[in-house]
């Protein structure tokens, strides 16, 4: 039976930017740490693996010959998951006992191994790999890099602790997305993420309170001398930019609204909050909104969850066709 009180972990720290090993190694230590405060699930940032690719927002796609280097570069610091770098994630969540969501620059490695997706990685304290989810829409300068994830990675997960689920960054503003989780009875909602401030603060106390969950903005910290220290040519692109590119303000929010943790400014560190589920369960008495706050004979949603893989083998391809219709 699951206990009505955990502890949650919300991770906001730099990658070793641009550096695959260095930043596994790190994320591994960090995963340790927040097992030893009593956390029973770790989160980290967006694209923490090896680092979210900031030279987007600042070097002109015209420049090709720059960003086909620049994206080579990410691309052979990515992670194909399965790999040495995801075993070593998996043996320190099981080392540590505890759940870890993290943020990877994911190879497509089912395919071409060419392209990159926005991933979160999602692994259980027996150190397996329970799913990922891949961010279904990059955000403007984004699409320079990432691809389009597929849909049928839109899932909660009834763990032992708790549902749980994640949107990444400016997916949490489309409503038909969030509402799919709610719909799914998540409660933990983790929302790791590039942006940072009052309006996304704001966003995710509205999402706490939209969807009666416990929510983790989890944003990364990075300051200008991460990205030049490992790219120093892009210093003309960066000279109107001041010390800190990304200040974090990462915090966790209840079901009712409240901050529980954080804004955590400027700064590396771990932000913990327990989740209570009966707090939860009874902030839906006046607002349940895929529940009794519904009006499903009015509305409808309909997701699509099969998997959109680029090679399929035909055979049983059109075998799998027939038993979803005969089903």
């Amino acid at each position: 039976m699951k206990k009505d009180t955990f502890t949650i972990a919300t991770i906001q720290a730099s990658p070793v930017f641009m550096d695959l090993d260095a930043t596994i190694e790190k994320a591994c230590d960090l995963i340790k740490k927040a097992a030893k405060k009593g956390a029973s699930l770790a989160v980290f940032p967006e694209a923490f693996v090896p680092g979210y690719p900031d030279w987007i927002w600042h070097i002109p796609p015209g420049e090709i010959a720059l960003n086909q280097d620049l994206y080579a570069r990410l691309l052979e610091q990515s992670v194909a998951i399965g790999s040495r770098e995801t075993d070593r994630l998996c043996e320190a969540a099981k080392e540590a006992g505890i759940y870890v969501v993290i943020g990877i620059n994911e190879k497509n490695s089912q395919a071409s191994g060419g392209s990159i997706n926005n991933t979160l990685l999602f692994i259980d304290p027996e150190g397996n790999i329970f799913s990922h989810h891949q961010k279904l829409i990059p955000t403007i300068a984004e699409r320079t890099i990432w691809g389009y994830g597929d849909a049928s990675t839109v899932i909660v997960y009834d763990t032992d602790i708790c549902k749980v689920g994640g949107l990444i960054c400016w997916e949490n503003y489309m409503p038909l997305v969030r509402y799919a989780l709610y719909a799914e009875g998540i409660e933990l909602y983790l929302a790791p993420t590039y942006d940072e401030g009052q309006t996304w603060n704001a966003s995710m106390r509205h999402i706490a309170k939209e969807g009666r969950c416990f929510v983790s903005g989890c944003s990364m910290v990075l300051k200008k001398e991460d990205v030049l220290k490992k790219l120093p040519e892009l210093e003309p692109y960066y000279t109107s930019v001041g010390e800190w590119i990304n200040k974090g303000n990462s915090l966790i929010v209840d079901p009712n609204g409240k901050v529980l943790a954080g804004p955590l400014n400027a700064k590396e560190g771990i932000l913990l909050a327990e989740v209570d589920l009966h707090m939860l369960r009874a902030s839906k008495w006046n607002l349940d909104t895929a529940g009794h706050y519904a009006r499903p004979d009015a509305f409808e949603l309909t997701v699509r969850k099969r998997a959109a893989p680029i090679i399929r083998e035909k055979e049983s391809y059109e075998e799998r066709e027939n038993m979803e219709e005969n089903a």
